[in-house]
């Protein structure tokens, strides 16, 4: 029986959409819900273009009650019964007691090769640093903000005319691989660690 995966978004969703393109065939999972907590989000019309439902949470009316939106997001996730969220793009801190309800059943994408560059302006960092690398990492969600263990990174090199807009835009090809990589295996039960180049 396949899995059941919801996927979280904020923006276009373009890592949402690389991952239901590839939960199909003989994949072992499926996509049945798309959460965004931006009802403008672009990624929602992708994900019904998909033919996957789609729900918006706005996190504004809830202002500083972080609490009560993650309460509302919740109770949408247990109505399609998911047994893996993913996290693509989706740009609000959880708290630890929702990762909590989620553990071991949730990924998230990171434009960074963890631990390096926890938080945003990951690719202005690495410019800024002089890395000579720069990439991407899928790890499981945990109370420590992109701390968990990591399950795959790919890699792309840091060229001397970047700008944080040119290196973004090939680690994001990267991330439209690694994630349905590391998905595959992680509902399988495999938590081998990916690396792709």
């Amino acid at each position: 029986m396949s899995k059941r995966v919801a996927v979280l978004i904020s923006g276009g969703g373009s890592n949402m959409v690389a991952l239901a393109n590839s939960m199909t065939g003989d994949h072992p999972a499926r996509p049945v819900l798309v959460v965004s907590n931006d009802p403008k989000s672009a990624g929602l019309d992708k994900a019904r273009d998909l033919g996957i439902a789609a729900s918006a949470i706005d996190h504004r009316p809830f202002g500083r009650d972080r609490e009560g939106f993650e309460a509302a997001l919740h109770a949408r996730l247990l109505e399609a019964g998911p047994d893996v969220l993913c996290l693509a793009g989706f740009m609000r801190i959880l708290s630890s007691g929702f990762v909590e309800q989620w553990r071991g059943r949730m990924l998230n994408i990171h434009p960074s090769l963890l631990p390096k560059y926890k938080g945003l302006d990951t690719h202005r960092r690495a410019i800024e640093n002089g890395d000579k690398q720069a990439g991407c990492s899928v790890h499981e969600v945990t109370a420590d903000l992109d701390g968990g263990p990591v399950l795959g990174q790919a890699r792309v090199p840091v060229l001397p005319d970047d700008t944080p807009e040119t290196l973004a835009a090939r680690v994001l090809v990267q991330e439209h691989r690694l994630y349905p990589a590391v998905l595959r295996r992680f509902v399988s039960g495999d938590r081998r660690r990916i690396d792709l180049v």
